[in-house]
């Protein structure tokens, strides 16, 4: 039998607390009551992680955390989930607010924010990903930092560009450094035309979310996909996108061709939608 591939992700892990709202509050003073709120483990390395390790993928996840009670809740819960943390020191732990409604929308308030690593830490989590046999690098700080470490040259990457606009200078040189990358539909009206700008700087494979519409890819020669999104009884969409990935991450590891892979991740982003956690091992 194979070895279990390996799989390092770099990235933010945050404690969230999410408030579900009628409605997305307007810019005036106001009340506003709550249908329902709750507190889990939130970010987006976080959630690929959890993801994986359901999977059956070994996956290190290198992230910054706090010596607080928010970080110890975090690694608590992701530990127990099956993910091996190589926690990163910092200051303080991420935490968010998200004010989110029935229909997908959402405002993120970053209530904190992880200090930048120092040098042992960022030459630890290179190490880490430079074991590895492909690794995920997310949009952060620290992202930046461990994107100009030699150490992870020859470690395939891929990387989650989010609501890119094919413009921003910051995601630049995760675009640039990355094999794969994804990315969802939030701020283009043409996502297709969007790929092909991405694949111009280098990478061979792209990917797009398009929420209830599925997702699409396209390859470096030209090939389209297209899969249907999966139907699901929704109860947090927090982390679909980070599920998606980690769904078609695992299927390629196992060789599956592209169009399988998508038709996977959307099975695995199911998963997230009907949870009100990344993932429900992070319930338990």
């Amino acid at each position: 039998m194979p070895p279990t591939p390996s799989v390092a992700v770099c990235g933010p892990a945050s404690w969230n607390q999410l408030i579900l709202l009628d409605h997305l509050p307007e810019p005036v003073p106001h009340m506003q009551f709550a249908r329902r709120a709750w507190e889990t483990v939130g970010g987006t390395s976080a959630g690929k992680a959890v993801h994986l390790a359901a999977l059956g993928i070994g996956v290190r996840l290198c992230s910054p955390l706090g010596a607080d009670d928010d970080g110890g809740r975090i690694l608590r819960a992701l530990t127990n989930a099956g993910v091996t943390v190589e926690k990163i020191a910092s200051d303080r732990t991420e935490r968010h607010v998200n004010l989110m409604t029935d229909d997908g929308s959402r405002v993120s308030l970053y209530v904190s924010v992880p200090s930048a690593p120092v040098e042992e830490d960022l030459a630890t989590a290179a190490a880490v990903v430079a074991a590895a046999d492909l690794a995920v690098i997310d949009l952060s700080e620290f992202g930046v930092m461990l994107l100009d470490r030699e150490e992870i040259d020859e470690t395939p990457l891929w990387v989650d560009l989010h609501d890119y606009d094919g413009s921003s200078a910051f995601h630049e040189p995760f675009l640039r450094a990355a094999g794969v990358v994804f990315m969802n539909d939030d701020r283009t009206d043409d996502p297709w035309a969007l790929m092909h700008s991405c694949l111009a700087r280098g990478p061979r494979l792209a990917v797009c979310t398009l929420g209830a519409e599925g997702a699409v890819a396209l390859e470096a020669d030209g090939t389209q996909h297209e899969v249907p999104a999966v139907p699901a009884d929704v109860v947090d969409t927090n982390g679909a996108g980070d599920a998606f990935m980690a769904g078609f991450l695992a299927a390629t590891l196992r060789g599956a061709p592209v169009f399988d892979a998508l038709e996977a991740a959307a099975v695995q982003a199911r998963v997230a939608i009907e949870s009100e956690h990344l993932h429900p091992a992070l319930g338990r």
